[in-house]
Parts: C-alpha cells; structure tokens; sequence
C-alpha cells in the first residue's frame, strides 16, 4: 500500500528577506534604546565616582582641618607644561580612595614630573575616570601620564591658577568649610572635562586636574570657545597646552601665550556635566545654564544664592 508524500515546502528567498528585514526593523528601534540604557548606566556610575572624591575631599578636611590645596608649588602662576613641583589635590585624596600604596610610591622630594616619579605618574587611576569618555586615558601601556577626568574648581572665571583665585582649589591653598561664606552648597567643588592627547595626568596640578567656570560646560565642543594662539589640540578639551605642545620658535611662542590657559568643564553627558558641590551632592548643570550664574557657582564668596531652577 503506498502512502501519499507529503510537499515538503522551505522559505522562499521573497520570504526570507521580509523575515531578515523585520530584524533588522527591530534592530534599529531597539539599538538607540540600549545605548541609552548603557550611558545612562555610565552617567549613573560617574555620579557616583564624583560622589566618592567628595567623601575624600570630606575625609581629607576632616583630618587636616583644610581641604587639600588645589596644587602645591613654590611659585605662581602655574604654567600647563610639564616642568615645576606642581603635585594636585587628587594626589593629596590618594590615601582616602584606598590608593596608599600608589601614594607612597611618589617620591615628594622630587617633582611630579621627575624620573623619581615615572613609574607612579604613569599609574591609570579607575576613580579618576569617566566611562562615558573613551578619550586617552594613558597609563604604562601608552607610556604617557595616567590621567582624570575629574578636576576642581580653581575660579569663578577664566584666569591663571594661582594663589589669588576665588574657588576652593587654587595654588597653594588651605581653605576651611567656613572659608565658604556663599556656603557649601551653592559652591562647585569638582566636576568633568574630556580627555587630552597632551594630557599631563591626574599628578599634575595644572589644567589637568584644575578648571574655572568662567566659560559655559561644554563651550568647546559647542563652538563657543576660540584659542587665543589658534587651533587646539583637542577642541573639546579647551585647556592650556600640554605634553603635545609645537616644537621650535614657534612652538616655544605658543607655549607663552597658552600655557596659563586653564579653560572651563566638558563632559560626554548629553546636555551637559556632573558637578559635586561642596556638601558633597552631585548635580547636573545643563549645557543652557547662563554665564553669570554659572561663575557665581565657581566663586566660594561672592554673596550670591542660586537656586536649583537657575542650572
């Protein structure tokens, strides 16, 4: 007895590609949706990075009863080139991170640019990293400066670090929470800026890990912010020269005109950056915020109360 076949019957090549296009449909809506749940997964972790240099910053003024000098130099202005003592606040916190290892490792009778200090100053420290920022991180691997992305405050406005800057981190400095007369809360203590290929690294205390907010967050990379000595090198790191800095007669003239440069905060945060504030909250200062409040927001006493709606 024979049994009927049965036809059996595969996809069409027509059918096919309707399946593989509603795929790749599916893809495409969801493709922005898990990018927007990876950064805000990266936003999230460096609010909370910023949250924990604000309890070392805390911990810091709790045992020396200051909080640490923005940079430690015999002399001012600081010059953004590798040359000087230049040693930052983030060097002064390694201890309260738990990086004392990594800080007994630095050799303070020597600079922080000094062959001494090599082996540490090419350390990559993950605290001091935003992962929104692909930018160069260096390390021992690229053999250049392990850098941050986290910087503090220095100015209410564009200026030279030294030691007559209005912020809670300048040249030298030894400020107390009541040197604070506008009041923790309404100063800006840290914040972000975008990673440099002539970066000079968390150790130094230049605009590497120092910044004002005398221009708006992200003005560079919005156009808003022009090199008095022509292009930089990295347009969205608005800071002074660096490592990278030209050669020659030429290179040496720029170095003069751009080096006491130090430039404002940038982030890769859509709309805008993380800002710790000094009674260690963590706030998000949109790209649109105006000028003046913005350097008042920099400035430690300039008698001025803003209000959250105002950023």
């Amino acid at each position: 007895m024979c049994r009927p076949t049965r036809n059996q019957r595969g996809f069409t090549l027509i059918e096919l590609l309707v399946v593989i296009a509603i795929i790749a449909v599916l893809i495409a809506l969801l493709l922005p949706a898990i990018q927007a749940a990876r950064e805000a997964a990266r936003r999230s972790q460096c609010i909370n990075n910023l949250m924990q240099l604000s309890i070392a910053l805390q911990n810091y003024e709790s045992a020396f009863e200051v909080l640490p000098p923005g940079v430690v130099n015999p002399t001012g202005p600081i010059q953004n080139l590798p040359k000087g003592y230049h040693y930052s606040w983030t060097v002064q916190i390694l201890p309260f991170i738990e990086q004392k290892s990594l800080y007994k490792h630095i050799d303070f009778k020597s600079g922080a640019y000094d062959v001494a200090n090599l082996t540490a100053r090419l350390i990559t420290v993950r605290s001091f990293l935003c992962p929104s920022d692909a930018g160069p991180r260096g390390g021992a691997l690229a053999n250049t400066p392990g850098a941050s992305n986290y910087v503090a405050c220095h100015n209410g406005v564009e200026a030279p670090i030294d030691t007559n800057n209005n912020g809670a981190f300048y040249l030298n400095s030894s400020v107390r929470y009541e040197d604070i007369p506008d009041g923790s809360s309404q100063t800006i203590f840290l914040s972000e800026r975008l990673l440099s290929s002539t970066d000079l690294g968390w150790i130094s205390g230049t605009s590497s890990t120092l910044r004002n907010t005398g221009t708006l967050p992200n003005a560079a990379s919005r156009g808003l912010v022009k090199s008095p000595v022509g292009p930089l090198d990295d347009q969205e790191d608005e800071g002074g020269a660096g490592i990278g800095a030209g050669a020659g007669a030429a290179g040496a003239a720029a170095d003069d005109r751009s080096s006491l440069i130090v430039g404002g905060f940038s982030s890769r945060h859509s709309g805008g950056i993380n800002c710790a504030f000094g009674d260690g909250s963590v706030r998000f200062i949109k790209d649109s915020v105006s000028g003046a409040v913005f350097e008042r927001l920099g400035n430690r006493a300039d008698g001025e109360l803003i209000s959250d709606e105002q950023y």
